[in-house]
């Protein structure tokens, strides 16, 4: 069963374009690597920040969640205010394939 990350967080203000550059350049082939990894969505608002990535199972999810997880917060901390909520799913339908 796929498994979705929800991660909420904040941009610093007048931070967001460069977050994006980031994030696709540094955060996004990181992310490309991980064994399971299947799709990337980050969306950005005026009120914060979501990150959901999707997986091919849960274990590949926790995986990255103790292995390079640490590394990408330490990629974005410079962008970012606090410390993001993470939040998981079983992905229950999906138009993305897997």
């Amino acid at each position: 069963m796929q498994f979705a990350r929800n991660v909420h967080f904040q941009i610093k203000p007048g931070k967001e374009k460069e977050f994006t550059t980031h994030f696709e350049n540094e955060v996004l082939p990181m992310l490309r690597k991980q064994t399971g990894f299947q799709n990337e969505l980050t969306m950005v608002n005026p009120n914060g920040a979501i990150g959901v990535s999707i997986w091919n199972d849960r274990q590949s999810a926790e995986t990255y969640n103790t292995s390079t997880y640490p590394q990408v917060l330490a990629k974005l901390n410079p962008f970012i205010v606090g410390t993001p909520k993470v939040e998981t799913y079983d992905v229950t339908a999906t138009t993305l394939r897997a």
